[in-house]
């Protein structure tokens, strides 16, 4: 079974003395995973709510006075996932540094390219998740899905100086892109094809002129 990178432990046998607000949160932690854990290997549909309490070690009382049902649970869960993934693209994508050699706006880009795959190659139970297992789920998720994937766009387009129509279009194609080629690999399990996009993405954004945006025209002239 795909291990997540936040797996919670059981909570000790017995008296343990914990408050009940820390007892709560440890059970609601491993439900969350164990939902991420069992459809990395079942998928969405065929994941039963017996099926995760098996895993989160809790018993079925335990899971409906936190959620409402499976598709409550996985609502949970990719909210988790995708809280995970935005805090540490958001954390690489910072500022640029203008002392590095190669233009601060491609080593932005860089940084973000590797902060979305990284986050994604830790984590691969959320990743299918967030990326393939969202479909079989329904029009609220994918609603939901559409939104992280317009804010995925807008960084894209902050960081690559995008302003005109045109470049904001050309950013939705790039995300677009990335996505699907991601989605493929996370499905197949194929990890080091996932490490192998951000080269040349990255590198096409650099031949890329003022496609995206004004960034790598300001990045050549700076050089």
């Amino acid at each position: 079974m795909t291990d997540t990178a936040g797996t919670a432990r059981q909570l000790p046998r017995g008296r343990h003395g914990l408050p009940r607000e820390q007892v709560i949160a440890s059970q609601r932690d491993r439900i969350l995973d164990a939902m991420a854990e069992t459809m990395a290997v079942t998928g969405y549909v065929g994941t039963s709510v017996a099926a995760v309490l098996k895993v989160a070690g809790v018993s079925r009382e335990t899971f409906y006075e936190q959620f409402r049902s499976k598709e409550d649970c996985f609502a949970a869960a990719y909210e988790r996932a995708v809280e995970r993934l935005v805090a540490r693209i958001a954390e690489a994508s910072g500022p640029a540094d203008e002392n590095v050699t190669r233009g601060p706006d491609l080593d932005r880009m860089e940084r973000l390219l590797d902060a979305y795959f990284e986050g994604l190659i830790e984590d691969p139970a959320y990743a299918r998740l967030y990326l393939v297992e969202v479909y079989a789920v329904g029009s609220d998720a994918l609603a939901r899905r559409a939104q992280l994937q317009d804010s995925f766009v807008a960084l894209i387009a902050e960081v690559l100086h995008a302003h005109t129509e045109q470049q904001r279009f050309a950013c939705q194609t790039f995300a677009a892109a990335v996505s699907a080629m991601v989605t493929a690999r996370i499905a197949a399990d194929d990890l080091d094809g996932l490490r192998g996009l951000s080269a040349p993405l990255l590198d096409m954004v650099r031949r890329s002129g003022d496609l995206y945006g004004s960034a790598m025209i300001a990045d050549e002239v700076r050089a």
